[in-house]
């Protein structure tokens, strides 16, 4: 993913990337997308739609990503303008990157983003536990 421009953003709630999913899918049976809805539409729309992904933060690590696919402007219930973030639903498990608390989304840099788990690999560490995988990544066994 050389060059692209992503948004990171936190799982609040969110337990695992399981969990995450879960959340998803119940709002994909209903809404017929994967979407999370924010009220600031980002000023750099067009290079984030370029290949970018949304990054998620679970428990205080990066851990997942999903490709964007659209930036929707809607009007939420209550009449206020807002911004819809469409993203492919395949959740792809990422290396564990640490990162404090902040509110709303920021822009992530492509060499500062993650990689992607190998499939083999991604399938290993979906068993462990988030505190297991970070003390074997610091042992350097992971």
């Amino acid at each position: 993913m050389s060059g692209f421009l992503h948004l990171i953003k936190l799982s609040v709630g969110s337990e695992s990337v399981e969990s995450l999913g879960e959340w998803q899918r119940r709002r994909f049976l209903s809404d017929g997308e994967c979407w999370h809805g924010t009220r600031m539409m980002p000023r750099r729309a067009d290079e984030l739609l370029d290949g970018g992904s949304i990054y998620w933060v679970i428990q205080g690590f990066i851990q997942a990503r999903q490709r964007l696919v659209a930036l929707r402007p809607v009007r939420r219930d209550d009449g206020v303008r807002a911004v819809r973030f469409v993203y492919d639903c395949e959740l792809v498990r990422t290396e564990l990157a640490p990162r404090r608390a902040f509110q709303g989304w920021r822009y992530l840099r492509d060499e500062d983003a993650p990689a992607d788990l190998v499939a083999g690999r991604a399938r290993e560490e979906a068993g462990m536990s988030l505190e297991m995988r970070r003390v074997l990544r610091e042992a350097g066994l992971l």
